[in-house]
């Protein structure tokens, strides 16, 4: 059984969330004797909260209706519920609900706790409303969102379960990007290090996410911004990514300090490194082996050995 004062704040939010509770229903779910419930009510009626007494079979207690009330208490879960579906009704089409959405946005991420405010502030700021009327959603976890959310805005990459469509379990290994809200599914967008790929996850299908401790700058996104990634992802209107694979005669640490900011640089000896980078066009990754200043060899994909042998005519004509 939990201590007097945890259950104390147990009780008040059971309270808030139900007009009337019977009492053998109220005690069972704090799991307590009903004498012990009476002393909790009585402790809450001596801190100012009106709770209000029915005798008899079906007795049972609620608090008083209009009265002026002390803060609201609530629990992880339920800040980061109130905190989601506030945010959702700053994109609602009903007049007058936005702004009156986003004043009690406000108003309830202010009186938080730090250690809430703090997560729900994460979830706020990492999350990207998409506007899809979709009605297909699936339960998500709370404390998953807030750790995709915390992730995202600390630049900490993140490891996962992720389960596919097709029931495939496997674990990932990812530099978070952003949160999506695409009608009632949730997504995050991110860098896969395995894949070498931008890719978006549907949330409800990712376990036990974790951050490593290690922090990533910021890769570009090949879309407008998140929103758009999912959305094109979805329609499959998004080009698909080149994935780039170059063997380069140089350092892998003089490789990194020059292109590393755009791709994954892999140690091969002393003198070598593989260079991996995705782009939806193949230009990019042409201009930055050429800031690369060496040698190499391209290994994949074939349009990027005739992209290079392209520039190095154009280059080699403008030399005559």
């Amino acid at each position: 059984m939990a201590n007097t004062s945890t259950r104390t704040l147990r009780l008040l939010s059971l309270l808030q969330t139900h007009r009337y509770w019977p009492g053998t229903e109220l005690a069972g779910r704090l799991g307590v004797s009903p004498r012990t419930l009476r002393r909790d009510v009585d402790r809450l009626r001596e801190l100012g909260y009106p709770v209000e007494a029915r005798r008899g079979v079906d007795g049972g207690y609620e608090l008083a209706a209009g009265a002026s009330l002390p803060p609201l208490v609530i629990d992880d879960e339920e800040a980061v519920a109130l905190v989601v579906g506030l945010q959702a009704a700053t994109q609602s089409a009903v007049e007058g609900i936005a702004e009156s959405s986003v004043r009690a946005l406000a108003k309830v991420a202010r009186v938080m706790p730090a250690r809430l405010r703090r997560q729900v502030e994460a979830l706020r700021a990492m999350t990207v409303p998409a506007g899809w009327d979709d009605r297909t959603g699936a339960g998500v976890d709370p404390g998953v969102l807030t750790a995709i959310a915390l992730a995202c805005r600390d630049g900490e990459r993140l490891r996962f379960s992720y389960t596919a469509a097709d029931g495939r379990r496997t674990d990932r290994h990812t530099e978070p990007h952003r949160l999506v809200c695409l009608g009632r599914r949730w997504y995050l967008v991110a860098y896969d290090l395995t894949r070498h790929d931008w890719r978006s996850f549907r949330v409800d299908r990712l376990a036990a996410p974790r951050g490593d401790g290690s922090r990533f700058l910021p890769r570009d996104l090949p879309a407008a911004d998140a929103a758009a990634f999912v959305r094109a992802g979805g329609l499959g209107g998004l080009p698909r990514p080149y994935r780039v694979e170059v063997l380069a005669d140089v350092p892998a640490a003089v490789a990194r300090e020059r292109i590393g900011r755009w791709c994954t640089v892999e140690e091969v000896d002393d003198e070598h490194c593989r260079v991996r980078m995705t782009s939806d066009s193949l230009d990019w990754p042409t201009m930055a082996l050429g800031v690369l200043g060496a040698d190499f060899r391209v290994l994949g994909p074939p349009e990027l050995l005739e992209r290079v042998r392209e520039w190095g005519a154009r280059f080699g004509r403008a030399g005559d």
